[in-house]
């Protein structure tokens, strides 16, 4: 069998031979993936499996349609691929009907609203700057444009969902469906309290579970399943898998989903990555991957609580789950600097928006941070209170030789956990 090393030498000099270029790029990405500490909290690194499905010959197929209903001839072995991902993603999370073509979220939020809105149609999404999504109804996004979207958020005080808001507004407003679940939310969401708002005034409810899924799949968060009659994730982040878009409903939407996906909203599948699903949903089914949820939350933790101890504030006060926000402040360095001085000490993070910011979204008070990269590479506990520590250096101070030095010891760091060969 090769090596993680000869895996990847053999791809990029496949490449190479062809468009070095482009070989060039890979071989750089690899270098800045292997060297560098991975805090975005809406990325992680894929298995060689994963990526060996999404480099297969299945790219190769077109397969519009559903297995056993293609409008193409060829497909008995794709609807093989697709039937394993859906049969799989059922028994991951307790779904009564699946859809895994979506090609990514926002497609799988689209094909949602697709099956039960009509256009100026009344919706709720969680706003944006206090941690919801630019699908669930930004004004800049199909979904703010397409319907009539009254946005809800966090209560000033804790920082967390206000539920009571939530209610009064349904209750006035009559929304056909509410959206719930977030980008930058680091608290348990409470899918059954929603759910029961959305019932008492007659709207459907559909749960966006793109960062927890992986903390709802092993029962480390409640799940929306039983509750929403829509649930829609990606099937990257904390899922493990390829970048794509998965919708699951009740067994009585099936029919209006499906047909909202295809012809709805997108024509032929990406069955590679379809495969690469499966591939996935294999992997998230092992006792293992429960384990490393497990990880993710308990570096998350630690991580947050050292970020404290060393005196920076945390949205709502820590985390539930595998992100946190660190609120600079108006008076401190802008989330565009903080992101931009770690990444040149060889941390990535994204930088936030936080509750109540008076900053722009791209200027951002804050900087999102995540566990699930650097918890797939292998570090616990010890290697997050010193990740919090060189954050820490590089936040306070302005002088790039300390960011170097930083630099030089996240690659130390890195080098002692190794992710795809060496680059």
């Amino acid at each position: 069998m090769a090596s993680r090393e000869e895996f990847f030498a053999f791809l990029e000099e496949t490449v190479r031979q062809t468009d070095p270029q482009l070989a060039e790029a890979l071989v750089a990405e690899r270098q800045r993936q292997n060297h560098g500490l991975e805090l975005i909290a809406s990325e992680n690194f894929v298995s060689e499996a994963v990526l060996a499905a999404m480099g297969s010959v299945m790219t190769n197929k077109y397969a519009e349609g559903y297995p056993g209903k293609r409008y193409y001839g060829g497909c008995e072995f794709v609807d093989v691929a697709e039937e394993l991902a859906r049969q799989r993603a059922k028994q991951l999370f307790g779904c009564e009907h699946v859809n895994v073509q979506p090609h990514s979220g926002a497609q799988a939020n689209m094909a949602v609203y697709l099956a039960v809105l009509q256009p100026q149609d009344v919706f709720f999404g969680m706003d944006l700057t206090h941690g919801g999504h630019l699908t669930h109804g930004h004004p800049l996004n199909f979904s703010g444009k397409t319907f009539t979207v009254v946005p809800y958020g966090v209560r000033r005080d804790t920082e967390t969902i206000d539920y009571d808001l939530l209610r009064d507004l349904a209750k006035q407003h009559r929304p056909k469906l509410i959206v719930c679940g977030a980008s930058a939310y680091p608290r348990i969401i409470d899918f059954a309290r929603i759910a029961e708002i959305a019932h008492e005034v007659g709207a459907y409810v559909m749960a966006d579970i793109a960062h927890i899924a992986g903390m709802v799949a092993t029962g480390f968060h409640p799940s929306p399943v039983p509750c929403c009659e829509f649930v829609t994730t990606t099937t990257h982040k904390t899922l493990r898998g390829p970048r794509g878009g998965m919708v699951m409903c009740k067994a009585e939407f099936a029919e209006a989903l499906d047909k909202a996906v295809f012809p709805g909203v997108q024509g032929g599948p990406l069955m590679h990555v379809i495969a690469a699903k499966a591939v996935a949903f294999a992997e998230a089914l092992t006792p293992a991957y429960k384990d490393y949820i497990a990880r993710v939350l308990e570096n998350a933790k630690v991580l947050c609580q050292e970020l404290q101890s060393l005196g920076w504030r945390m949205v709502s006060g820590g985390t539930d789950n595998h992100l946190m926000l660190l609120d600079l402040g108006p008076d401190g360095i802008s989330g565009k600097k903080a992101e931009e001085r770690l990444g040149r000490a060889g941390i990535t993070v994204n930088k936030n928006t936080v509750p109540f910011d008076t900053r722009k979204p791209y200027i951002a008070s804050g900087i999102r941070i995540g566990t699930p990269a650097v918890t797939t590479r292998g570090m616990g506990p010890e290697e997050m209170r010193h990740i919090a520590r060189l954050i820490d250096r590089v936040l306070r101070s302005e002088d790039e030789a300390v960011w170097e030095k930083v630099r030089q010891e996240v690659e130390a760091l890195t080098r002692a956990f190794p992710l795809y060969g060496r680059a």
